[in-house]
């Protein structure tokens, strides 16, 4: 199964949003449509409980649901890698539910601690790990702090750490880690903005949560970068930035809300949010629209 968590990382790994209902409560239906959405495009990995999931805004039976409800959809046709995270015991027993809940692999999450050392760093991820040891593991490194030898350490204690989503924006660094622990499949975990950049230094897929909006777009990102054929994926490359610049725009504030927004005016779920973040303003919402159309993805409603 290790083997098969590896190839799906090399892949467009998508990081699907948690729709609310105008109450505020889990929209399970709509959820699922997203998720039918992205396997019959022909995603072949989903990450339940992501950031763009609002993870850290889920309540535990949320966090159980997304899981429960994404290992239905994806079936045989995608591997299910579930994000972990919180304190150390907490982001193991949601590993342990993630594989009873039949899922292949766990994400784990970015420590939220404001003090952390790479030692500790170490021992937080070993924790989760050898709580699945028949899991895929995936770490989501963030920080600069996490050395080739932090990782080398890791993947000899356990060796279901499989993978690394490196979401640090150094083509450089990630490139000098990559080829320093090559036991490992790697990631970019920048999305599309950064994906051409690390393809060139290692990486064999990426995350998206622009997959959810134009999936056959990220999924020729991905052929093209295959292929090899760089000025063809930099030409695709440009025609998606402008949304992911709104995306990262407010120091990443938009990050989910333009994702919501989007598939709200394609009638897919609702725009709405959890604290702390926030909708759209008009303004902004009239931008993703002028996106969506020169993505040809038009939309529907306002």
């Amino acid at each position: 199964m290790l083997e098969d968590v590896r190839e799906a990382l090399r892949s467009v790994v998508a990081i699907p949003v948690t729709p609310f209902d105008d109450t505020g409560v889990f929209d399970e239906a709509a959820y699922a449509a997203v998720l039918t959405r992205l396997v019959t495009a022909g995603v072949t990995a989903l990450t339940p409980n992501g950031n763009t999931s609002e993870f850290y805004s889920l309540t535990p039976d949320e966090l159980a649901r997304t899981v429960a409800v994404t290992v239905e959809i994806a079936g045989d046709t995608a591997t299910v890698i579930v994000g972990v995270g919180h304190d150390a015991d907490r982001a193991a027993a949601l590993a342990r539910d993630a594989e009873a809940a039949g899922a292949q692999a766990v994400m784990v999450h970015q420590p939220v601690h404001p003090y952390q050392s790479p030692e500790g760093w170490l021992d937080y991820h070993r924790a989760v790990a050898e709580a699945v040891p028949d899991l895929g593991v995936v770490c989501y490194v963030r920080s600069p702090m996490v050395t080739a030898a932090t990782l080398t350490t890791l993947a000899d204690a356990c060796p279901n750490v499989v993978g690394i989503k490196y979401a640090v924006p150094d083509a450089i660094g990630f490139a000098t880690l990559a080829a320093a622990v090559d036991r490992l499949t790697w990631v970019c975990g920048l999305a599309e903005t950064w994906a051409p950049f690390f393809w060139i230094g290692g990486a064999e897929g990426f995350t998206s949560g622009l997959v959810s909006i134009a999936p056959e777009l990220s999924l020729e990102l991905l052929a093209r970068l295959r292929e090899g054929d760089l000025g063809s994926a930099m030409e695709l490359w440009r025609l998606l930035k402008p949304i992911e610049d709104l995306r990262a725009r407010h120091d990443n504030a938009n990050n989910v809300s333009v994702v919501k927004e989007a598939l709200a005016q394609l009638g897919l779920c609702g725009r709405a949010v959890r604290p702390p973040i926030s909708e759209l303003p008009g303004n902004e919402r009239a931008e993703v629209t002028e996106i969506l159309r020169s993505l040809r993805v038009p939309a529907r409603t306002s």
